[in-house]
């Protein structure tokens, strides 16, 4: 189940069924499925509290994402979390890399699922790679 939440901002989730049918969709392509996925849209301050709090970062951030997968379920390995996202970071990297508002939304939800499927982003070699990914799946959205 893929849930789209906001926590003191605007809803911007736009076709909801489309979107969890390509996430589904990216999921099943590493050969995972989807357990309980939770996708909260939050302020800036917010979400640095998280930052601040889980990952001893001071800073502000576009999504920290939490891994709830507990291993295999009844039809193979699921891929559960919640997802956080600055609704304030989404907007402000929209403007820079030029892209929708929702586009950017997309990315960065991808992004946090290609997290829970094992992807990493420490390095610059990984960085690069994780957003070949975001772009391939993006492009199939």
């Amino acid at each position: 189940m893929i849930s789209f939440l906001s926590r003191g901002v605007p809803s911007i989730y736009r076709d909801r069924d489309r979107l969890r049918t390509w996430l589904t969709a990216v999921a099943r392509d590493h050969g995972h499925r989807i357990g309980d996925l939770n996708y909260v849209l939050m302020s800036d301050r917010e979400l640095l509290k998280y930052n601040r709090a889980f990952l001893r970062h001071d800073e502000f951030t576009d999504v920290i994402t939490f891994d709830g997968s507990s291993g295999s379920g009844p039809r193979g390995t699921e891929v559960s979390g919640d997802v956080l996202m600055s609704l304030d970071r989404i907007r402000e990297n929209a403007g820079h890399y030029e892209s929708s508002v929702q586009g950017e939304l997309r990315r960065v939800m991808v992004h946090g699922l290609l997290h829970l499927l094992g992807h990493s982003d420490k390095t610059t070699a990984l960085r690069k790679a994780m957003r070949a990914q975001e772009d391939k799946y993006l492009a199939h959205y």
